[in-house]
């Protein structure tokens, strides 16, 4: 159990961190890092000159992100507005660069958005409304595209995937690719990429994300290859057939992951691979938790379970959905194993499941 001495100083810490999340993710909105990177030192003036943004609150951000850490200044003792302030090169991959596997800056625009809907979370909670994706708005559609797609577009395609024994022969050969919950379309997008021969069908209930999902492959230049529908696959036609079938990040947010998980099973062909990618949290309930589960029921509270509870009736799983209940919800629609891969996923475990 914490000591009140020892909950005090983490709940000061959480505050100081709180408010440094939310000058990051002021930072990004206003483009502040990206015109500090491999740009040389800059003054206050100079930043907002460059942003089309205010000098004394440059300054006040700049003073803030140097104390912090996040930043570099020259000379400390200088007049505040001579100070001149610079992102450090390491740090520009995880703040700056998108496609930087160590890009963390979603997760604090993430933060924010998901805490402005604090006081709707309030009724949620009395069970007065609900609060689903859609009414969480762009904001978090966003960032949750945006925290995942440097493993989509990396290490999914590079590394977890022609892990899986066989998988990568049968797309070089031109195999058919089903990709449920395809969100922003970023996992699609890459296999297709990854792998020319293959044919991707991506499937989201939200329409916006579906409608940013069609432009980024035609800027990707794969639109002839990958088509992304609205259409719920537990209603698709029992001729379509897939050889290879993912759920990225989705189940837990199911209102139905049973009956999903049944839709892709009968879609599987024989001998074809059911792939579900969740969270890497720990296997059994612990308290106090590791940063994983610390940060999965972050998630929950705040967006996951809300969204899976305002279409009834729900599973209500939450974010911190463990081993044991995607294996019951495999077994229930209908597979008869569940292996956990041994691959390196970062945030996630790799669950093969077994027709």
């Amino acid at each position: 159990m914490t000591t009140t001495s020892t909950l005090s100083d983490r709940m000061l810490a959480a505050v100081v961190g709180s408010f440094e999340i939310a000058a990051v993710a002021l930072g990004h909105r206003l483009g502040w890092y990206r015109c500090l990177a491999g740009a040389p030192p800059l003054t206050p003036t100079e930043m907002a000159e460059r942003t089309g943004t205010d000098a004394r609150y440059a300054r006040e951000w700049l003073e803030q992100q140097a104390v912090a850490g996040y930043l570099a200044v020259d000379d400390g003792t200088a007049d505040p507005d001579a100070r001149r302030f610079s992102l450090p090169d390491e740090h520009r991959g995880l703040l700056v660069d998108e496609l930087d596997a160590a890009h963390l800056m979603p997760l604090a625009d993430a933060a924010v958005a998901f805490v402005r809907h604090v006081p709707q979370l309030a009724q949620v909670y009395r069970g007065l409304r609900t609060l689903s994706w859609a009414d969480l708005g762009d904001d978090v559609r966003d960032a949750q595209a945006a925290a995942n797609r440097p493993f989509l577009l990396g290490a999914l395609v590079d590394d977890v995937l022609p892990a899986v024994p066989g998988l990568d022969d049968m797309l070089r050969a031109g195999g058919r690719v089903a990709d449920v919950g395809c969100g922003y379309g970023w996992s699609a997008i890459a296999m297709a990429g990854r792998w020319p021969a293959a044919r991707v069908d991506g499937f989201d209930v939200d329409p916006p994300s579906v409608e940013r999902a069609r432009r980024h492959a035609r800027d990707a230049g794969v639109a002839e290859r990958v088509t992304f529908s609205t259409e719920d696959v537990r209603e698709l036609d029992a001729a379509e057939v897939y050889d290879l079938l993912t759920a990225v990040e989705c189940v837990h947010d199911l209102a139905d992951p049973v009956g999903v998980l049944a839709a892709m099973r009968r879609l599987v062909r024989p001998g074809g691979t059911v792939l579900v990618l969740d969270e890497a949290v720990a296997e059994e309930f612990t308290a106090p938790g590791d940063e994983i589960d610390r940060l999965m029921y972050g998630y929950s509270l705040l967006c996951c379970l809300p969204d899976g509870r305002s279409h009834g009736p729900s599973a209500a799983t939450g974010t911190v959905m463990r081993p044991a209940t995607l294996r019951r919800y495999a077994q229930e629609a209908g597979f008869s194993d569940v292996e956990v891969l041994p691959v390196d996923a970062g945030f996630f475990r790799v669950y093969r499941l077994v027709a």
